[in-house]
């Protein structure tokens, strides 16, 4: 790796966090998103016998990996998934694919009934998902929470026995109508220096820091994309539950939210593009009704979801999801000049390999 923007691989204990080893990781690319999980994928080499001792230590599920730039740190997570393999000239790697910390919520079922009838803070009952999963034993990976509260209410409650994951469960809360977004970032502590994993939550959204990243083209700007796709978009939607029949001499049918139309796009002339989706755990029909509203407004339309790669620098901090970013362009297509403002909703880093700049692609939604 380059040694202008220096990286580290540093690898540790899942549930303590307590450092294994620091090794070199080539091929390296990482991208991390809000409101999904992010991942990361390198290889190890094995030159000798005392590396593939050290290498050995790596346990798929139960070792993490952080990946620090600049004395920053950028991605955490857990990694899953390795392969070993061996060239025709007898050259050993180690290939590992890592996700990053709320992943975790995808390998977890909820075992247990508990939950809220009395009407609770959604962001509440992300974090009290997250301490339950993380109260059974063996079960802490160290994942911390904040305070923020949204101002929207809701009821909510899991049963043992249906075995839903947790990470369906912070879904259909992320879903619904004015719902929740969702991430875990890590860094030091400040103080203490201490690595940290924390659960970000916003609603409706997650914002970071209080002034705009300003990115030029011609400048920090490498290039851009800017993708309309009405094949994931919609003018209505409606959403499907559980099948309930309590008569058993009658057909099961799942239950169903009302129809919700984007009227303001029929009216100005969109045609009618339907959005459907099941949540097989939902059997209430107002909950059903907040998920198809909560679709619908997150999928009007075309989606769009711009993407520019841009030079990091030492200007560019590691923490960019959730940030408010400028972008000007001046080229053939925007002869004017096009100043507008974004939010970064995911972002892919590629380290510096054999030529190749330090960049990152960073995807966009309007702020």
């Amino acid at each position: 790796m380059s040694t202008e923007t220096p990286y580290r691989a540093i690898f540790c204990d899942v549930r303590t966090d307590r450092t294994i080893d620091i090794l070199p990781l080539r091929d390296v690319s990482i991208d991390d998103y809000i409101g999904k999980p992010g991942a990361l994928s390198g290889n190890i080499p094995v030159p000798d016998a005392a590396i593939a001792a050290r290498v050995r230590r790596i346990e798929e599920g139960r070792t993490a990996v952080y990946l620090e730039r600049g004395g920053d740190l950028w991605w955490g997570g857990i990694i899953w998934t390795s392969t070993l393999q061996s060239s025709g000239r007898g050259v050993i790697t180690l290939s590992i694919q890592a996700a990053t910390f709320d992943s975790y919520a995808g390998r977890r079922r909820i075992r247990q009934t508990f939950g809220h009838t009395t009407p609770t803070d959604q962001l509440e009952l992300v974090r009290e998902l997250w301490r339950k999963m993380q109260a059974s034993v063996g079960g802490d990976i160290g994942v911390t929470y904040g305070d923020e509260t949204s101002g929207v209410l809701r009821t909510e409650s899991w049963r043992d026995g249906d075995e839903v994951l947790y990470s369906e469960a912070i879904e259909a809360l992320a879903s619904a109508e004015n719902g929740i977004e969702h991430q875990i970032s890590v860094y030091r502590d400040p103080v203490t220096g201490a690595r940290t994993r924390q659960l970000r939550l916003g609603s409706p959204r997650i914002h970071t820091g209080v002034t705009d990243l300003v990115l030029d083209r011609p400048g920090a700007i490498l290039s851009y994309a800017f993708p309309r796709d009405a094949t994931r978009g919609g003018t209505t939607a409606r959403a499907r539950g559980a099948s309930v029949n309590s008569n058993q001499a009658e057909e099961s049918r799942p239950v169903y939210s009302k129809e919700m139309v984007a009227d303001d796009l029929i009216t100005g002339g969109w045609p009618r593009i339907d959005l459907s989706s099941d949540h097989n755990t939902i059997s209430d029909g107002n909950a059903l009704n907040l998920r198809a509203a909560g679709e619908l407004a997150q999928a009007r339309g075309a989606v769009v979801i711009p993407e520019i790669t841009i030079r990091l620098g030492s200007e560019v901090p590691p923490s960019l999801l959730g940030r408010t970013v400028r972008i000007r362009i001046t080229d053939e297509w925007h002869p004017q000049g096009l100043d507008a403002r974004y939010r970064i909703i995911g972002v892919k880093v590629s380290p510096p390999e054999r030529g190749r700049p330090d960049t990152a692609d960073l995807y966009l939604e309007e702020a």
